[in-house]
Formats: structure tokens, C-alpha cells, sequence
């Protein structure tokens, strides 16, 4: 495990520590409870669901029975069963109401469809909801399914899947690094996702250069593909950090590691690099680095992985700026460990990157 940051113990998940920025109810939040130990300013984590909770339980609108039902319907998006609606009536009449939020996560809506439209936006460019089941959205339900500890989500040799089941007689495809048929089928056949899924190592790429969901088919196919590799770098802190570039913006960083493809007067004006381009580049470029030997073949529809040869998207537009950067290896390294950054705690902690040789943390 990587350092984390001051006050989060190591059993801290990644989504309790960099906050939850679509989370409309309790979610997820509950059902890590078990993996998530706070202390000092990681307290605010659990007194927002503790004001969640009393939001969705506010006595003067509902009887406790009127608030289970709520409770489930926002969970799930389905009503309750008459005895499941009692024995969540009872934890709250009895002062629980995590434990009746928990009964209600165990309707296998909470897993197929509450959480898979929760982290489906994190799959694609355009954040939609509507993109079809992958081994990315799976492999977040898995490990929320299993009490995984969210801070292997962008590190682990992970993906969740569900060979080998079956449904009015007909067998899912097998799990595959080259299409998403089966994510596809189990989610066309309504498969319970809470029951089938199961925990497996990532297909088509050496076990050593994966790297949790970013190294999965879909993040792959969204993130890795044409472009300069920079597209995983964003999503991943948009999606992970909830901040995007305009937030982490710092011009007094080195532009030291700024490719060649981004030029250091644009329209002849070098304040424009030097106010605006480099805010951005002085940090996401090193550490975009990580990602210098991944692709995504759109011929093959799988990920690829070029040991100790960087590929050649690195080197697009290289006469823009020649004295500029040359990408020689994957070694990354963070700029914004100092400077205003710092708050992000970026320099406290270790990513799990597997495939990066890092010299700064």
C-alpha cells in the first residue's frame, strides 16, 4: 500500500477520502462503513451521512414506516416487499437506521441498477448514465459488493465478472478483453449482479502493468484511444479527485515536462503558454507519463500494453515545439505535490500505479 494522507487510517477507501460528488442518498458511503476508519478531518465524510440520513429521516414529514419506504425507494428504485418495509421500520423505530438502510441494499436493484448508473459515467467521455454494463461499472459493483477497500479501485490486478452463469437456458460469453458481449448479455438478461459476479485478474495485458479500472476494456476504449494518453489522466482526476484541470490549474509549476506537441507561443504570444498552457501541463504532462506504453488497438477492441516502448502518440506533433519534452520511459512524476496543490494531499500518498517507475511522490 501507498502512503496516505494524514488523518486517514490505511484501511481508508478511495471514494470516502476524495468524496463522493454524485452521491444523491447514503449509497455507497453505508456500504463501505466497514472499510472506511476516519479520524480528525475525515470525520466530515461520516457527518455527511449523518446529515444524509437525517435529511431522508426527517420526523416531521413521515412516521418511521413512511421513512423506511422512502429510504428504499431512493436506494433501490423499487418499493419494498411488506416484511422487508417491517424489519426496516423496526431498525429505525430502534434507533438504527444505517442497519435499515443496509436491509434495503440488499435488494439486488441497489447492485444492477442504483450502482451501476453511479459509476457508468465514469466509463465514458460524455458521463452519460446510459452506456451499457462493462468491466469497469462491474468491477466497481464487485468490490462494493465484496467490502473491497476502494483505495485498490485504480491499482489492483481486478475485474469482476460472471462466467458461467446462465438463464432460460442460455449461457452468458465468457468474459473478454477483446468485446463487452458478456457485461452486455448479463445486463440484457437482468442477471442478479449481487449474486453472480465474482472477483478475477484482468485479461489481455501483463499482470504487472494493470492498474485497476484504468487498465480496464472500457476505460481503455474511452480513455486510451487516438489522443495523447492525457484523456486517462483527466477522467481519472475528474472522476476520482472530483476536480477537472480548471480546478488544479498552477502556472508556477516547471514546464520542464511539457511535450513537444504544445507550443510555447500560441498565435505568437508566449503569455498564452505561460498564464494558461503551462497551468495545466506543468503537472497532468509528468504525470500522464504513467501511461506511456498503454494504447487502445480500436481495430482489435482490446487494450495493448508495449513493454519498455512508449508509444508513438507520445511523439504527435512533434515539430510544434522540439526543444520540448521527449517521452523516454514511463517514469512519472508529480509536480503538485507542492505548490497550491498540496491541499489535494497528492504528496502524502503513493498511487498504485504497478507499470510507473515513480521518483516523486
Amino acid at each position: 500500500m501507498g502512503m496516505l494522507p494524514e488523518g486517514l487510517t490505511a484501511n481508508v477507501d478511495w471514494i470516502s477520502y476524495f468524496g463522493m460528488r454524485s452521491m444523491g442518498t447514503v449509497r455507497a458511503i453505508i456500504k463501505f462503513r466497514s472499510v472506511a476508519t476516519l479520524r480528525g478531518p475525515g470525520n466530515r465524510v461520516l457527518t455527511a451521512v449523518a446529515g444524509t440520513m437525517l435529511l431522508l429521516l426527517n420526523t416531521t414529514l413521515a412516521d418511521t414506516r413512511d421513512q423506511a419506504k422512502r429510504m428504499h425507494d431512493r436506494l433501490t428504485g423499487v418499493p419494498p416487499t411488506a416484511t422487508v418495509l417491517d424489519n426496516m421500520q423496526d431498525s429505525i423505530d430502534g434507533g438504527n437506521a444505517v442497519a435499515a438502510a443496509m436491509i434495503a441494499m440488499d435488494n439486488p436493484n441497489f447492485y444492477k441498477v442504483t450502482l451501476k448508473n453511479w459509476a457508468t459515467p465514469w466509463t465514458n467521455r460524455d458521463q452519460t448514465v446510459f452506456a451499457p454494463l462493462n468491466d469497469y461499472s462491474a468491477t466497481v459493483i464487485g468490490m462494493i459488493k465484496n467490502d473491497v477497500p476502494f483505495n485498490l479501485l485504480l491499482g489492483e490486478n481486478i475485474v469482476y465478472h460472471a462466467n458461467g452463469v446462465s438463464k432460460n437456458g442460455q449461457s452468458a460469453p465468457n468474459y473478454s478483453a477483446s468485446n463487452n458481449d458478456h457485461y452486455e448479455w448479463l445486463e440484457d438478461n437482468d442477471i442478479d449482479l449481487a449474486a453472480e459476479l465474482t472477483r478475477a485478474q484482468q485479461q489481455g495485458i501483463p499482470a504487472g502493468a494493470t492498474a485497476g479500472v484504468m487498465t480496464t476494456r472500457a476505460a481503455a476504449a474511452a480513455f486510451f484511444v487516438a489522443g495523447t494518453n492525457r484523456a486517462m489522466f483527466r477522467f481519472t482526476l475528474l472522476n476520482h479527485m472530483c476536480n477537472d484541470l480548471e480546478q488544479v490549474k498552477d502556472t508556477t509549476r516547471s514546464a520542464g515536462r511539457i511535450r513537444q506537441d504544445v507550443s510555447r507561443s500560441p498565435g505568437g504570444d508566449s503569455r498564452l503558454f505561460l498564464n494558461n498552457c503551462v497551468a495545466c501541463h506543468a503537472g497532468m504532462d509528468p504525470m500522464a507519463q504513467a501511461f506511456a506504453f498503454y494504447n487502445y488497438d480500436d481495430t482489435a477492441g482490446r487494450i495493448e500494453y508495449t513493454e519498455d516502448t512508449v508509444q508513438p502518440k507520445y511523439f504527435i506533433n512533434g515539430e510544434t515545439f522540439s526543444p520540448g519534452y521527449v517521452t523516454p520511459d514511463d517514469q512519472w512524476d508529480n509536480y503538485w505535490r507542492e505548490g497550491q496543490n498540496a491541499s489535494l494531499g497528492l504528496g502524502q500518498w503513493q498511487a498504485r500505479l504497478r507499470h510507473g517507475r515513480q521518483n516523486h511522490g
